[in-house]
């Protein structure tokens, strides 16, 4: 039987915290931090030399527990690399929720993968590549056990030589399609890191633009910024106070259309309200 990768319905992801794998402090400190997800990194933030202890202490990390409710992810290296094989062996046998594959470009990158991976974790998708943007409906419809896009601006930006300034404007058409993509797909989507660590109001600012374009959460480079990310992507009291008036409101009329404090609505603004209360009891919980 294929394995269902696919993730509940409502699973908060407002916080995904990158962590060097082979930092053993910041690996034990996470098991107590507010984020949604956990991303432990053998790429990026590791260095050649590193590499194999860091895979271990990854492993050692997953198979140790004790991360409660959280996503426990491993971000593996390139496919390319002469690290991934290893890296993906290693992970094919351990209860991590997800392995986050980087500058995924084409749907190949997954089935390799999961030829190494076995019926091992959920697929993550890091899109950061030009050729990556451009073939966003073949990889979010691959399968293979796909459940999540994420953004990697840092890359892309680098890659298509441009400027994002605090508006992440050049940015803008590529994060869009990275969330029509996994929406169409049925997958879950995350905004890109935010590289300035001690300014709150930019992290303010992209987390409302990534909650407004669509994206369930934020990956996040410290603890510090999981507060700003965890309340803007969670409902707000108003929106909540809202959806339940609209849930109660069709329970009392079914029809398909109502008119409630005066707006026109709609059975597609149940759904949602329905959605939105749904994130709220799991942020809760």
């Amino acid at each position: 039987m294929t394995p269902d990768y696919t993730t509940p319905a409502i699973r908060p992801r407002r916080s995904a915290l990158f962590l060097p794998a082979s930092n053993a402090r910041a690996v034990a400190k996470a098991r107590g931090l507010d984020a949604d997800v956990v991303i432990l990194d053998l790429e990026d933030a590791v260095v050649p030399e590193a590499k194999a202890a860091a895979r271990e202490a990854a492993v050692a990390a997953v198979r140790g527990g004790g991360w409660g409710n959280r996503e426990l992810v491993v971000r593996v290296n390139g496919l390319d690399t002469e690290w991934a094989a290893d890296d993906l062996s290693a992970l094919s046998g351990i209860d991590a929720d997800a392995v986050l594959l980087p500058k995924v470009s084409s749907p190949d990158t997954l089935a390799q993968a999961r030829a190494l991976l076995g019926e091992g974790p959920a697929l993550w998708a890091m899109v950061e590549t030009a050729r990556g943007v451009l073939t966003l409906p073949a990889i979010a419809d691959a399968g293979y056990g796909l459940a999540v896009l994420v953004a990697g601006t840092n890359d892309l930006a680098r890659e298509m030589r441009c400027r994002p300034g605090s508006s992440r404007a050049p940015l803008v058409s590529a994060l869009t399609g990275i969330v029509l993509a996994a929406r169409a797909a049925g997958l879950g989507v995350l905004d890109g890191v935010c590289n300035a660590i001690g300014d709150g109001d930019l992290l303010d600012a992209e987390c409302r633009q990534g909650r407004d374009l669509g994206f369930d959460g934020k990956t996040l480079i410290h603890p510090s910024q999981i507060a700003a990310a965890n309340t803007a992507f969670a409902p707000d009291p108003e929106e909540v106070a809202w959806a339940q008036r609209v849930v109660d409101a069709f329970a009392q009329d079914d029809r398909g259309a109502i008119r409630l404090d005066g707006r026109m609505v709609e059975r597609l603004h149940l759904e949602e309200a329905r959605r939105t209360l749904a994130l709220a009891g799991a942020v809760a919980r």
